[in-house]
């Protein structure tokens, strides 16, 4: 049974970076780990890709052959694997049976998450071979200095929670460098645990700009709480905690917890049953703030 994660977020917010960290972390915690790249635009990535989308199809052949821009070049070389899946289950399927865990590096474009289904139906495929995946989506933590683009942080996370239908862990990456951004309106818990949203659509409101919009930012926000979907967890992933803390909560996302239980590790049940969100968020704060 593969277990895996599947890697999204925005252009810049730290995806490569975050599955060449990752991959590291796990093959010294001795966990059997490869990344396959989705991402026809990642050239030079800092990571050996096991399984690359460019063996396929590249973006740059996309592109000229029908002259499409760089947006619509990436749809397309993901609409092409979608319509090609048995090439990537066969380049899938060694790793699988020698069960590997699995970091599949996806594109930044986040129509390929809101409202394009190419992704949806690879991931659903994945899942209906017995791939266990969870979703992880990062997004950078700079976000947080300003109310009008957290609240659309959390729109794109809600928007693809719902648009993907799996296990999801949302995060903010490079939270260790919050402190040369200026301080947050709030402590850093509120935003990882999308407190009582009030507090922030009066911020909002307070900027002149997005003042004029004051009962359509009081709808997004009864939206974004209706849902009651959204949290984050924290994470610098240069810091072993930290990346020990999410491995946590992505495990208990995809059921790893549970399914590579064997005799002698039911150290990592008891371990994730102890991940404390505001906790972490709070040590979070406080550590990067020294």
């Amino acid at each position: 049974m593969p277990f895996g994660q599947v890697v999204i977020g925005p252009p810049g917010s730290g995806k490569t970076t975050y599955c060449r960290g990752m991959q590291a972390f796990l093959n010294a915690l001795g966990r059997k780990t490869i990344v396959v790249n989705l991402d026809p635009a990642n050239e030079n990535t800092p990571y050996s890709s096991a399984v690359n989308i460019e063996d396929l199809i590249t973006l740059q052949d996309a592109m000229d052959a029908y002259e499409l821009g760089p947006n619509g070049g990436m749809v397309y070389c993901i609409e092409y694997l979608e319509k090609n899946l048995e090439w990537l289950i066969a380049k899938l399927q060694p790793y699988a049976d020698d069960e590997y865990y699995f970091i599949i590096d996806c594109p930044g474009q986040v129509e390929l998450y809101t409202h394009n289904e190419s992704v949806r139906t690879i991931v659903r495929h994945l899942e209906k071979l017995n791939y266990r995946l969870a979703c992880v989506h990062l997004v950078d933590a700079s976000y947080c200095t300003e109310a009008a683009k957290f609240i659309s942080v959390l729109l794109l996370s809600l928007t693809t929670m719902t648009m993907l239908e799996m296990p999801h862990v949302n995060v903010l990456s490079k939270i260790d460098l919050l402190p040369q951004l200026g301080e947050l309106d709030f402590s850093l818990d509120y935003y990882t645990a999308v407190m009582d949203l009030d507090y922030l659509l009066f911020h909002l409101n307070e900027r002149e700009s997005s003042a004029r919009f004051g009962e359509l930012n009081k709808v997004i926000c009864g939206l974004i709480e209706d849902f009651s979907l959204v949290g984050f967890s924290t994470l610098c992933i240069t810091d072993k905690h930290s990346v020990a803390n999410l491995l946590k909560e992505v495990d208990k996302a995809n059921g790893y917890i549970f399914g590579a239980l064997t005799a002698g590790n039911e150290d990592i049940l008891l371990s994730a049953n102890t991940t404390n969100l505001l906790d972490e968020a709070r040590e979070a704060q406080a550590r990067y703030e020294q």
